[in-house]
């Protein structure tokens, strides 16, 4: 790597250009187009995301402040908002969709080694979604309440590395469970989610598909007993059973037996009930595997705290989508240059450090390992740091 490069470009060198190439052909995303090209729409975003610029004008005067080197970046020189504007408008948001799919496939294969228990070789990934609140005179394509706009993203996390496997993003109104519907089920993997996605006929159909799914019972499952496995009440398991189900229709969407294991988890003394199909793994792995199942939440909490999603830069469904999906891109573009490079820093460091540092003339290793003592003297050890690898 030319170390007379900036960061900025230094980072850009790992995007598969030739593959975004194919992506916007296939899309046609350059029909037409003579000022600002899908892929420098893509480096424009990228550059916003990593220096949190929040707004069109802040970005054109950023850029603009810095015209000497928009060349080493790949653009040809600082669009100005309005054309900005016209792109997040036009480009299909697809084309950033199918591109950040693409940079997640490569991630996942980076941090396959990965594992999240010890002794589980499995794939395990946690499914949940968090709302972003939008105004409704603003953007009403996204209607949530009668007084309020939103939209949802649904991640299913895949849990070695923090790398979300699969996004869809819908507005508010649409129902968790649905999305088991649309998940590209892996035979053998564990499926972890909370009671919100309890639907047995969709259960089921996981459970046909060959994968294992772990979640909590609601309050009025109505079950009984069908056998009783030995239980460590010494390590909080109250229970482990079998269970069939009650009720002409769930008898009728979940035919076969779940396990139906009763913790009492010894710090908080709160009791739990958990459900699944698995019944090779012990009951404490099966306890274990629900609260690796707090990764997504952090992970939804870190993205909005280090990614530009909260304020959108378009009011379109099309901008809106375009720039989320610019972000996810940007995070795992960077969790790739992290793996590849083998940098030892958290991400949380390695985003400060480009953050202010995007247009130095120096190597990405050398950057960091000049800030790494002085940042990590001064970080307090109550913030923040999620993925640490």
């Amino acid at each position: 790597m030319n170390t007379g490069k900036t960061l900025f470009a230094q980072v850009m060198e790992f995007v598969p250009w030739r593959t975004f190439s194919r992506i916007v052909a296939r899309h046609h995303g350059d029909a037409g187009t003579r000022t600002l090209s899908s892929a420098e729409l893509f480096r424009v975003l990228a550059f916003s995301q990593l220096t949190w610029r929040e707004s069109l004008r802040d970005i054109e005067a950023c850029l603009a402040a810095n015209s000497p080197k928009l060349f080493h970046m790949g653009l040809r020189s600082a669009p100005a908002r309005s054309t900005l504007a016209d792109a997040l408008n036009s480009r299909d948001w697809r084309i950033y969709q199918a591109f950040a799919m693409r940079l997640i496939a490569r991630a996942r294969l980076l941090y396959a080694d990965q594992r999240v228990l010890a002794d589980l070789d499995a794939a395990v990934y946690a499914l949940d979604s968090t709302t972003i609140d939008l105004c409704l005179s603003v953007f009403d394509w996204a209607p949530f309440r009668s007084t309020k706009a939103a939209i949802k993203l649904h991640t299913l996390l895949d849990l070695r590395g923090a790398i979300p496997s699969f996004i869809h993003i819908s507005n508010g109104k649409m129902h968790d469970v649905r999305v088991l519907d649309m998940l590209p089920v892996e035979a053998g993997s564990i499926y972890v989610m909370d009671r919100g996605y309890i639907d047995y006929k969709r259960l089921f159909a996981l459970h046909q598909a060959g994968a294992f799914f772990v979640t909590r019972a609601k309050e009025t499952m109505d079950a009984r007993r069908v056998y009783s496995s030995p239980s460590d009440r010494v390590g909080g398991v109250l229970c482990d059973q079998r269970v069939r189900l009650n009720g002409y229709y769930a008898q009728k969407h979940y035919p076969e037996h779940l396990r139906r294991i009763r913790y009492r988890d010894p710090e908080t003394k709160k009791t739990l009930v958990f459900l699944t199909n698995n019944t090779a793994l012990d009951a404490a792995t099966i306890c274990a595997l629900y609260k690796c199942r707090w990764q997504v939440e952090l992970f939804f909490k870190w993205i909005k705290q280090h990614l530009r999603i909260k304020r959108f830069l378009g009011t379109s469904e099309n901008a809106v989508k375009t720039q989320i999906w610019a972000a996810i891109a940007t995070y795992v573009l960077i969790a790739i240059v992290k793996k590849e490079l083998a940098i030892q820093a958290s991400l949380y460091t390695f985003l400060q450090i480009l953050s202010v540092s995007i247009f130095e003339k120096t190597h990405i290793l050398c950057a960091l390992g000049e800030s790494l003592d002085r940042i990590d003297d001064s970080f307090s050890e109550n913030q923040l740091i999620l993925f640490d690898f």
